[in-house]
């Protein structure tokens, strides 16, 4: 004859449970041991920076500042004289285009770009960086109907391209040899 069990104990949900704990844990050791860590802002080998050549509301220039910010050794000088690197912006554009529409003219999907061309110098106009560009693509599906939707998708879609381009450009500077 069967044994019953106590009310609220099931012995296959606590071996469920005892096993789900056991692959939680061996993952978290394989972690731990393998070298595993977050990433971190890259180290910069100059003490200053200053931006020039954007505009007073680009989000590309406030998203590098913040960037900048969570270095630990440098941060974002005022003006050209203060600094030891220049980070100079020559294009700095937020682009849509239509890449799909109906026959009746209808928008059916738009393309969003975020671009940005750039020059690094010392502060005496020795060139660091070459002129160089960073362009980031989104393609977006688009209905009339869902308008102010879609417009605060491609705002989203913006703003992860400008972070992801900061982000590019905080590398690059990264890999710039000590000023001597």
């Amino acid at each position: 004859m069967p044994t019953r069990q106590p009310a609220g104990q099931r012995p296959d949900l606590t071996r469920r449970f005892g096993l789900a704990a056991a692959a939680a844990l061996a993952t978290a050791m394989t972690l731990a041991g393998c070298g595993f860590e977050l990433r971190r802002a890259p180290e910069l080998q100059f003490s200053t920076v200053a931006l020039t050549g954007f505009s007073d509301t680009s989000l590309m220039s406030e998203a590098l500042r913040r960037h900048i910010a969570s270095t630990a050794s440098t941060r974002v000088a005022e003006g050209v004289a203060q600094a030891q690197v220049v980070l100079e912006a020559s294009h700095d554009a937020r682009e849509r285009v239509v890449v799909a529409s109906t026959s009746a003219g209808q928008v059916r999907e738009i393309q969003v770009r975020a671009r940005l061309r750039f020059s690094v110098r010392t502060a005496a106009g020795k060139e660091l960086i070459p002129s160089a560009e960073i362009l980031q693509v989104r393609d977006m599906t688009y209905n009339e109907r869902n308008a102010l939707a879609k417009e605060k998708e491609e705002e989203s879609l913006y703003q992860s391209m400008v972070n992801d381009i900061s982000l590019q450009v905080l590398r690059r500077l990264a890999a710039l040899k000590p000023l001597s």
